[in-house]
């Protein structure tokens, strides 16, 4: 399926066309469909026009992870902001949520070919995710971080055992509410 219009690019924000229209194409064919120039192609312009933005197909998959990890904190600050009766079981089920409605996107995130340590706005992202987590947590400052590191791995593990097919979800299962319960025992 083709992200591109009949008509051309003619808007403002042609950085941010190019994110939205990657998102798609990362979401619908993973990495390995993302290049800059059919990125081009699926925004209507030039196949130099994405290189004013992204000097390398690593600094789109940079900022797509940095996008994936503002969206993902966004949810989570909503989540803990809505006051919910136990915030730590409603920050894991939206983390788990979060994971297998953007799959290809979380994937990224967590890429290990993407090393935060050598891409500062990408440690920014990341750890501002994380920290809405070690918020919520409380505590001092390493009695929280170990407390916030438990609560991501276990989530985070569900997350990829669901995503890669090692949990089985029965016939007319819900999903979600199986999250919710694995959640909730933890």
């Amino acid at each position: 399926m083709s992200t591109s219009s009949n008509s051309p690019y003619h808007h403002g924000n042609l950085r941010q066309a190019l994110l939205e229209a990657a998102l798609v194409i990362l979401e619908q064919q993973g990495e390995a469909g993302l290049g800059l120039r059919d990125l081009a192609r699926a925004v209507g312009v030039s196949p130099a026009a994405p290189y004013r933005h992204f000097d390398s197909r690593a600094a789109l998959l940079e900022a797509l992870a940095v996008t994936g990890f503002q969206r993902f904190a966004a949810r989570m600050e909503a989540v803990a902001a809505s006051q919910p009766d136990d915030p730590m079981a409603a920050m894991g089920k939206t983390y788990v949520v979060f994971a297998l409605q953007n799959a290809n996107l979380f994937r990224l995130m967590f890429s290990p070919q993407l090393k935060k340590d050598s891409r500062p706005g990408l440690r920014m992202a990341a750890d501002a995710a994380f920290d809405t987590l070690r918020h919520l947590v409380g505590g001092d400052l390493d009695k929280g971080r170990i407390r916030a590191l438990a609560a991501w791995a276990k989530v985070h593990g569900l997350a990829v055992l669901l995503l890669d097919g090692q949990i089985a979800i029965r016939s007319g299962e819900d999903t979600e509410a199986l999250v919710e319960e694995i959640i909730s025992s933890l």
